[in-house]
């Protein structure tokens, strides 16, 4: 009995790792819209309207809120005196509802005394159509700087700001907060301007074969890319969005095209047709391209040129410049207008992306390990392979599990054999049964 619930202990850890290995990234809360997905690993939080009640908010965690028209609304942070700390917020709208010019939000970071030490926004502008839209605001440690450098108790402040002739329904919020790692120089050692040249030319786009690859749903589970041509399977839907991240590393600069191929269905004018958009990986905004106008024909749209990344771009006034101050994942996210249906119908339009990471990677100026503010060789195999963070994550779960199953089978296997030899011993050295051919011990057993 003790060697039977043995192998069903083992055979049940199996089984337990093999549903475990099937659930993350596909679950979704009653009622809640697929068209973005949360971070299942995001807790809830609802934000205050005072901030002395403000919840606090834990480094290396993802939350989730919501915020309505008008709201102001506070979170709590709790730094110390040495450490560059990060907030991002990503709205998204709810269903099919209206957004217009300069609906958006607001992230700051304050401290006690109601000092600004920084802040971001996000707008919808001319592309006036719900689209997820991130912004992120910091607290810096400045040498030269008295404001926000004390250690204590820092509030995060989010404003949403929305027409009266826009939806009012609130927006679903995914919270992220990050601590920097520490520089190996000490701050008054460290560059305190920003570069002032750097390459701003596009370079000739990729040359090799087109590669098929299928855009995320947000940035928890956008698809890897690396330098290269890459067609959206089965195209973009009219008010879709889709994911894409690129590992990009110091020195290194990031180029970004948006094919969008011809119709068949029409030639009617649609413009701001398609937004193209780009995030650091801190999921604070970088660069936006002018919104493309499609009228049936092939169309594309560039981000313009941006800086190598270097830690010391963070003292450019300009925003894209500032933003590209850490090595990591760099967000894409492409959205066709819902309007495009009108005239195009719902069918999907093919979508071509074309990348390209130019530079040779330079070297970490952290301290120790970077967390997200780095590329591992595992990130660029993620890229090259075009797998997300919830596959690469199955992978290797599937991985342990396999070794895991061979390990528990193998042990099954032995354990089996050595009861098989145990029992032909035993048989082997038992008495013999007694003459009028009854086994020893009694009459057979009725089967």
């Amino acid at each position: 009995m003790r060697r039977r619930n043995r192998g069903r202990v083992a055979l049940a850890a199996v089984a337990a790792m093999w549903v475990a290995a099937a659930l993350p990234g596909q679950a979704y809360a009653a009622g809640e819209s697929a068209a973005y997905t949360f971070d299942p690993g995001a807790g809830q939080v609802a934000g205050a309207e005072f901030s002395t009640q403000a919840p606090a908010l834990k480094d290396g965690s993802v939350y989730r809120s919501s915020i309505k028209p008008g709201e102001k609304l506070y979170y709590r942070l709790d730094l110390d005196a040495r450490t560059n700390a990060y907030v991002s917020a990503v709205a998204v709208p709810r269903g099919g509802g209206r957004v217009a010019y300069g609906d958006g939000i607001t992230v700051s970071i304050r401290d006690s005394a109601d000092l600004q030490c920084g802040s971001q926004s996000a707008r919808f502008e001319s592309a006036e159509f719900p689209r997820p839209i991130a912004a992120y605001a910091s607290r810096m440690m400045e040498k030269d700087s008295s404001t926000c450098q004390d250690a204590g108790t820092y509030n995060v402040l989010i404003e949403r700001e929305s027409r009266n002739t826009s939806s009012q329904d609130a927006w679903d919020l995914e919270l992220r907060y990050v601590a920097e790692p520490r520089p190996k120089k000490a701050a008054g050692s460290l560059p305190t301007g920003a570069p002032e040249n750097w390459p701003s030319s596009s370079p000739a786009p990729p040359t090799a074969a087109p590669q098929k690859r299928s855009g995320g749903s947000s940035y928890y589970d956008a698809t890897g890319l690396e330098t290269g041509e890459w067609q959206e399977e089965g195209g973009i839907r009219p008010g879709q969005t889709l994911f894409y991240r690129v590992p990009v590393d110091w020195n290194q600069q990031i180029f970004v095209t948006a094919d969008l191929s011809n119709s068949t269905t029409s030639d009617t004018y649609v413009g701001n047709a398609l937004a193209l958009s780009l995030d650091n990986p801190a999921h604070g905004h970088v660069d936006s391209a002018s919104p493309l106008s499609y009228s049936g024909k092939s169309a594309s749209v560039s981000l313009d040129p941006l800086p190598p990344v270097a830690y010391e771009n963070r003292h450019d006034s300009a925003d894209d410049v500032s933003a590209m101050r850490f090595a990591g994942w760099y967000y894409l996210s492409v959205t066709l207008s819902p309007a495009v249906a009108k005239s195009y119908g719902d069918k999907a339009i093919p979508l071509t992306l074309k990348v390209k990471v130019e530079g040779e990677a330079g070297s970490s100026p952290y301290a120790g390990d970077a967390g997200p503010f780095s590329v591992t060789q595992d990130d660029k195999d993620m890229a090259r392979a075009g797998k997300s963070g919830p596959q690469a994550a199955r992978g290797g779960t599937m991985k342990a599990v396999g070794v895991a199953g061979i390990t528990t089978g193998s042990v099954l296997v032995l354990g089996l054999g050595a009861w098989t030899l145990l029992a032909r011993r035993r048989a082997a050295t038992a008495p013999a049964a007694p003459s009028g051919g009854e086994p020893y011990g009694g009459p057979p057993p009725a089967w």
